[in-house]
């Protein structure tokens, strides 16, 4: 696999996405499917989004992340599209089988918040993700998480009522 460089603007540098390797991509493919048909995998769910340029629902799996009785959506790959897509709608839904949660996303800062959030998040998914981390680990030091919040968004997520 290798880092796929994606900007908006050529005099910063691109911000980290890591490209799933076709193994992976048919993977999710997989994940996303039972979680659609109400398998969930250790929690996992199919996470949809508005596209901010075609205006369709964008579909991808993920792992909600409960830290401190809030729920998460952490992006292990980076700043990916379905990232980005929700920085703009700021909505999404989550969907295992029939049961659709709507909720509202607001993205952490990268604070010591958000550091407490990727450790935990890596303990409990660190054997599927650590690979994206770049040999971030749940027992990394405060200051290494720190250092690697900024290429992993984290949203706060609110399911609505």
């Amino acid at each position: 696999m290798t880092a796929n460089a994606q900007s908006g603007s050529s005099s910063s540098p691109s911000p980290y996405y890591l490209k799933g390797s076709h193994l992976n991509v048919r993977l999710n493919g997989v994940i996303g499917w039972l979680a659609r048909h109400g398998v969930s995998l250790m929690g996992s769910a199919e996470l949809s989004v508005r596209g901010r340029k075609s205006g369709q629902m964008q579909r991808i799996p993920v792992n909600p992340h409960t830290y401190k009785d809030a729920q998460y959506i952490v992006s292990a790959r980076g700043h990916s599209q379905w990232v980005r897509n929700m920085r703009v709608a700021g909505t999404g839904e989550l969907r295992v089988g029939r049961k659709v949660r709507t909720f509202t996303a607001t993205e952490v800062p990268d604070t010591e918040q958000k550091t407490a959030i990727l450790r935990s998040y890596l303990e409990k998914w660190g054997w599927e993700v650590n690979q994206y981390f770049k040999g971030i680990t749940a027992k990394s030091t405060d200051e290494e998480l720190t250092a690697a919040a900024q290429d992993h968004p984290v949203f706060l997520i609110t399911i609505e009522k």
